[in-house]
């Protein structure tokens, strides 16, 4: 049941596949935090990691997280992502109040929904590209076992290593192996794909054609929300969010930046 606040905020709708029943609703922006506090407890006592953070992205949005090291940029991804829970205040994805789930309900969610590109492509190596791209398909059990191979082929064709499905990823490039893992992210096409430092392992050459495969994919209606270093890469993002000990600015590429 969704408490009085939420409730007031946004309509409340039925779970389109009837695992989240009772959590999903509907809203204007495929990601909104709300009043977002996250802490976590250590040895030196309570560290506030997300200082009532607020955040809308709507569909079809490329979007930059930027900010220093520590500042809680990988915090808020795993927020928007349900790898962790917030301490207060709401995380709706994809029609989902994803701190009402259980974690069973949130990787099911996660597996149709999300669509993660690490910095360090995260390829099993024992398996081909095709079978690593397949993998999602089978813990989801999205697609049938026929179709699942020939998407894979399609999703490598799409990012341009239709040639490499059937060799182990450390046979592959980095920035193969990196359009490989987009591959991935892919397999079960979900509304919102998350990268978090996904270029940062590469070469400039490298980053900016991976770059350009990310361009592609928002033309494509795909949402994406990445956190990157790369002041060149951001300066070419439509919209770049801050984060700063634990509070969010938000800035537009001719350098102006306001509160959020």
């Amino acid at each position: 049941m969704l408490d009085a606040d939420v409730m007031a905020s946004y309509s409340v709708g039925s779970a389109t596949d009837g695992i989240l029943a009772g959590t999903t609703v509907a809203a204007p922006a495929l990601i909104s935090l709300r009043n977002v506090v996250k802490e976590y407890d250590g040895l030196a006592g309570t560290v506030r990691v997300l200082q009532n953070l607020s955040l809308e992205v709507h569909k079809g949005e490329f979007v930059g997280v930027c900010g220093p090291s520590g500042s809680g940029k990988s915090t808020l991804i795993n927020m928007i992502t349900g790898i962790d829970r917030p301490t207060s205040g709401d995380v709706l994805v994809a029609d989902t109040l994803l701190n009402k789930l259980s974690e069973n309900e949130l990787a099911r969610w996660r597996g149709r929904s999300v669509g993660v590109i690490f910095q360090f492509f995260q390829l099993l190596p024992t398996l081909t590209v095709v079978e690593n791209i397949m993998l999602p398909m089978d813990f989801c059990r999205m697609w049938t076992l026929k179709e699942r191979p020939v998407r894979a082929m399609q999703l490598l064709e799409q990012v341009g290593l239709a040639d490499q499905a059937h060799k182990l990823p450390n046979t592959l490039s980095g920035g193969q192996q990196q359009r490989a893992a987009i591959a991935r992210a892919l397999a079960n096409d979900p509304p919102l794909l998350v990268g978090d430092e996904p270029t940062g392992n590469l070469d400039s050459r490298t980053a900016d054609k991976v770059f350009d495969l990310f361009e592609q994919l928002v033309a494509q209606h795909k949402t994406f929300v990445m956190v990157t270093h790369d002041n060149g890469l951001a300066a070419r993002l439509p919209r770049v969010v801050e984060v700063i000990d634990g509070r969010l600015s938000e800035g537009t590429r001719n350098g102006r930046v306001k509160a959020a």
